[in-house]
C-alpha cells in the first residue's frame, strides 16, 4: 500500500512539473493544477489560495467550486480555516468543516456540501505563499498519508511559485515577480536616509528542480551531501577555541542537529513521495520554521537560526549555488538580508549605505554595530529578503522606518529632496564645529559622541565632540567566536585613547546579556532577558571576564586618564562590588611594578529607577554618572524597548519621566560629581535642550547629531525652556511636548 501511495504522489508531482514546463497562462496552470491534484486524491474539491497582499488570501483557483467564486473570495489572515493554515503554517484536517471554530460560511462558494475538509499552507522557508485545500463529501478525516502527501504537492507549488509559474493569475495582485514597486514598513533600528542597490547579504537558493526523477539517485545525492555537511560543522568546531566552553557547547548542538537521524529520515520520506533532494530539505526547513516560530520556549525559538543555517549549507552543497555567486557589488550598496551577525556586518564596513533586515530587533548586534558605522537601519522589513533581487533601486528612511523596493519615479524625486535637505543641514552645523555649546542665557553643554569601534574616532575630531560620553566595549566581545585576550583588549584600549588626542574616553564595562548574547556563551532561558542577568550581573558572576577586562584597561591607559563606568547597576551594592574590584585590580598591577594610569574616575550608569532613589553615598561614591536613557525610558514606563505595540505610547517629555531626571540631576549637583544623558534621545534636539533646562551640563549621542542639537542649543534660553516646563508641570499637564515644541517654535 505504501509502495502504491508512493508511486502515485510522484506520478502526480511529474504531471505538476509537466504542468509549469508547458506554455501557457499562469491562470491556465493553476486550473490544471487543481483538477489533477482533485483527480489523484480522489476529492470531490482543489482549491488554491494566494496572498494577493501580506494580509489578504485570494481563491486563484478551485475544481469543484462554483466558478463565479474564483477571484472573488477573498479573507483575511488567520480569517476561517483557510485563514487559519496561513496563519499557523500548520495544516488543518476536520471531518466537519462547519463545525469548526471560526469557520466562515461562504454561500457563493457552495462548500457547505463538502465537510471533509484539509489545508495545507503552501510556503517557503517561513515565507507564507497560500493555502491549498482539497475538501470532500465524506464527513471522514482525511489520512496522515494524504496529510503528507499534501504537503509534499504544496511544497512543489512553492517553488512553482517562486519561479514565476503563477504570474498572471491574481490581476495586479497577489506574488509580485520581482519587478514592481513595493513599501516595507518596519522599525527604525538606526536613523538616516539613503538610496542605493541592493545587495543580498545571502542569495537565496534556486531550485529549478522540486520534482525528482530517480528517487534512489536523490538519496544517495542527499546523504553525500549530508556527510559533508556532517564534515564540515566537525572542522568548524576543530577549529574553534577549546578553551571556550561555552562556545564549544553551542558548536556541539549545532553538530547535534547535523547529526539528526530523524531530520534525515524525514527528507528521505520526502525524497520517496517524489520530491528532489533539494525540495526535500526546504521542505523540512519550512515545517519546522513554522512549528519553532510560534514555539512558547525562547530556547527553541533561538534554536531556529541554527537549523536555518544548516539547512541552507546543505541546499548550497546540494545546488552548487555558494554565496560568492560571481554578482559584483553595486555602487552605493544597500545590504538586504533575513538577519545578520555583526561579525558579518562589519565585514562589510563604511562600503554600505544602509541596511535593512527582514527580522532583527532594535536593540540586536546588527543595531549596534550599525549606529557605530552611522548608516541608516530598518528591522522587521517582512517578506525583503525575498522580494529583493540584486542590483535593485532601494530608498532606506531609517527614520520612519519605512523602504521603498524599486521605487516610482515621484517617490525617489522626494526622497532625494529630503537627502539633499539633510544633506545641506549638516554643512551648515559644520560651521558650529569649533563653537561651544552654549545657550542664550550664558549657560554651556558639553556633547560628547558615542562609540564602539575604532572606525568610530575619526568622528571624533570631525563633528567637534568634547569627547567620547560611551565607549561600548562589548562590539569586540560580540565579532568573535571566542574570548579576546588580555593582551588584545589592551592594545584596541590603547589605540583608542590615542586616537582621541587627550579627549575623554569613558569606557562602560562589558554590557552583555538581553538582547547582546555572545557567540560563545551558553542562552539563557529567561523569560524577560531585558531585565534579567546581563551586564554588571553578568560580570560580578564573572569575575575572572570582569577582572580581566579591567587589567586591560589600566595597562592601556599608562599615563593617561582612564574612566570606567559600570553599566546597569540598580544597587548600591553593586557598584560597591564592581569598584572594588576595579582597585584591587588597580593594587595588583602595582604589585607587579607595571605603570599606571594618571588618573582613575570610576562611574555608574543609571538605567534603572531604583538609583534615582539610591542612598546618598553612592552618589558620593561616583566619580561621575551617566544616565542611560533608553533602558532607563523603558523600565520607567514599562514599556519594551522591542514591543512596537506599547513602547510609541509613551514619550520622553511626559512630566513624570521628566520629573524623575530633574531628580538625578539635583542629587547628582548635591554630591558635586557630574552627570550626563546618553541615549538615542539626547540626540534629538528639541529632548536635548529639554535635558539641558533640567540640569544636564553633558550630552552623549551619535555623531551626526551633534550639530543639529548644538544649533538649537545656542538660540533658545535654558532658563527660559525651564520656566515653561514648571508652567506646565504647575498646570497638571501629563506631557509637555506640545508646550516645548511651541515655545521654541517662537525663539
Amino acid at each position: 500500500m505504501a509502495a502504491r501511495r508512493d508511486s502515485d504522489s510522484r506520478k502526480l508531482l511529474k504531471r505538476l512539473r509537466d504542468t509549469l514546463a508547458a506554455p501557457g497562462k499562469g491562470q491556465d496552470r493553476l486550473n490544471d493544477i487543481t483538477h489533477q491534484i482533485a483527480d489523484s486524491m480522489a476529492t470531490e474539491v482543489c482549491s488554491i489560495y494566494l496572498f494577493r497582499d501580506a494580509d489578504t488570501l485570494e481563491l486563484c483557483s478551485s475544481e469543484g467550486l462554483k466558478a463565479e467564486a474564483v477571484h472573488n473570495i477573498r479573507l483575511k489572515l488567520g480569517e476561517g480555516l483557510v485563514g487559519r493554515v496561513a496563519r499557523t503554517g500548520r495544516p488543518i484536517n476536520t471531518p466537519n468543516a462547519p463545525a469548526e471554530p471560526g469557520f466562515r460560511f461562504m454561500p457563493e462558494s457552495g462548500e457547505e456540501v463538502f465537510p471533509g475538509f484539509l489545508g495545507v499552507p503552501i510556503q517557503r522557508v517561513g515565507e507564507r505563499l497560500g493555502v491549498l485545500v482539497v475538501q470532500s463529501r465524506a464527513a471522514e478525516l482525511f489520512t496522515e498519508d494524504e496529510v503528507y502527501g499534501l504537503e509534499v504537492v504544496a511544497m512543489v507549488l512553492a517553488e512553482m511559485a517562486e519561479l514565476g509559474a503563477f504570474g498572471d493569475s491574481q490581476g495586479d495582485g497577489g506574488l509580485q515577480q520581482h519587478r514592481f514597486p513595493q513599501v516595507f514598513r518596519g522599525a527604525t533600528g538606526q536613523e538616516g536616509a539613503a538610496e542605493g542597490r541592493v545587495w543580498l547579504h545571502e542569495p537565496r537558493v534556486v531550485i529549478t528542480n522540486p520534482v525528482g526523477d530517480d528517487p534512489q539517485k536523490e538519496r544517495a545525492r542527499l546523504i553525500e551531501s549530508v556527510a559533508m555537511l556532517r564534515s564540515h560543522v566537525d572542522t568548524m568546531i576543530a577549529a574553534s577555541d577549546s578553551a571556550a566552553s561555552e562556545y564549544t557547547e553551542v558548536m556541539e548542538a549545532y553538530r547535534m542537529f547535523a547529526n539528526s537521524r530523524s531530520w534525515l529520515r524525514r527528507m528521505e520520506e520526502d525524497i520517496e513521495l517524489g520530491l528532489s533532494a533539494e525540495a526535500a530539505v526546504e521542505k523540512e526547513q519550512s515545517l519546522a520554521r513554522s512549528r519553532l516560530e510560534s514555539a512558547a520556549d525562547p530556547y527553541l525559538r533561538d534554536r531556529l537560526h541554527d537549523l536555518d543555517d544548516l539547512s541552507n549549507r546543505l541546499l548550497r552543497i546540494l545546488t552548487g549555488q555558494g554565496r560568492d555567486t560571481g554578482a559584483e557589488m553595486p555602487e552605493n550598496p544597500i545590504l538586504v538580508a533575513r538577519n545578520i551577525g555583526p561579525a558579518e556586518l562589519l565585514e562589510y564596513g563604511r562600503k554600505l549605505k544602509g541596511v535593512v533586515l527582514q527580522e532583527g530587533s532594535v536593540g540586536s548586534h546588527a543595531a549596534i554595530v550599525a549606529r557605530a558605522l552611522a548608516i541608516p537601519l530598518v528591522v522587521h522589513a517582512e517578506r525583503i529578503a525575498s522580494e529583493a533581487l540584486n542590483g535593485d533601486q532601494i530608498l532606506v528612511d531609517g527614520d520612519a522606518g519605512t523602504v521603498h523596493l524599486r521605487p516610482e519615479d515621484s517617490v525617489a524625486a522626494a526622497f532625494r529632496d529630503k537627502i539633499a535637505m539633510q544633506a545641506e543641514a549638516q554643512s551648515r552645523y559644520a560651521g558650529l564645529r569649533d563653537l561651544p555649546a552654549e545657550a542664550l542665557c550664558g549657560t554651556t553643554v558639553k556633547l560628547y559622541m558615542n562609540a564602539g569601534l575604532m572606525a568610530d574616532l575619526p568622528s571624533l575630531q570631525n563633528s567637534g565632540a568634547e569627547g567620547v560620553g560611551l565607549f561600548r566595549t562589548e562590539l569586540q566581545f560580540l565579532t568573535r567566536t571566542r574570548v579576546p585576550r588580555r593582551s588584545e583588549l589592551a592594545a584596541l584600549y590603547s589605540h583608542v585613547l590615542d586616537n582621541a588626542h587627550g579627549l575623554p574616553v569613558m569606557f562602560r564595562t562589558l554590557d552583555i546579556g538581553s538582547d547582546k548574547v555572545l557567540p560563545y556563551m551558553k542562552p539563557q532561558d529567561e523569560p524577560n532577558p531585558a531585565m534579567g542577568w546581563r551586564a554588571i550581573r553578568v560580570g560580578l558572576d564573572k569575575r575572572g571576564v570582569l577582572q580581566m577586562q579591567l587589567q586591560a584597561l589600566i595597562r592601556a591607559a599608562v599615563g593617561r586618564p582612564l574612566y570606567v563606568m559600570f553599566p546597569f547597576v540598580a544597587e548600591m551594592a553593586e557598584f560597591e562590588a564592581a569598584r572594588r574590584l576595579l582597585m584591587e585590580s588597580v593594587g595588583r598591577e602595582q604589585k607587579l611594578g607595571h605603570d599606571l594610569p594618571s588618573d582613575i574616575r570610576v562611574g555608574a550608569m543609571i538605567e534603572t529607577p531604583s538609583m534615582a532613589f539610591a542612598p546618598q553615598r553612592f552618589f558620593e561614591m561616583c566619580d561621575f554618572i551617566s544616565v542611560g536613557g533608553n533602558d532607563l525610558k523603558q523600565f520607567f514606563f514599562a514599556a519594551d524597548a522591542e514591543n512596537e505595540r506599547v513602547r510609541r505610547r509613551y514619550d520622553t517629555l511626559s512630566a513624570s519621566y521628566l520629573t524623575m531626571l530633574e531628580q538625578i540631576c539635583r542629587r547628582c549637583d548635591e554630591a558635586r560629581v557630574p552627570v550626563s544623558f546618553c541615549g538615542e534621545d539626547a540626540g534629538r534636539p528639541i529632548e536635548a535642550v529639554t535635558f539641558a533646562a533640567l540640569g544636564f551640563r553633558r550630552l552623549s549621542m551619535r555623531p551626526a547629531s551633534i550639530g543639529p542639537v548644538k544649533h538649537l542649543i545656542r538660540r533658545v534660553s535654558l532658563e527660559g525652556l525651564k520656566a515653561v516646563i514648571d508652567q506646565g508641570r504647575n498646570d497638571g499637564l501629563p506631557n509637555l511636548r506640545r508646550q516645548i515644541t511651541d515655545w521654541i517654535a517662537r525663539q
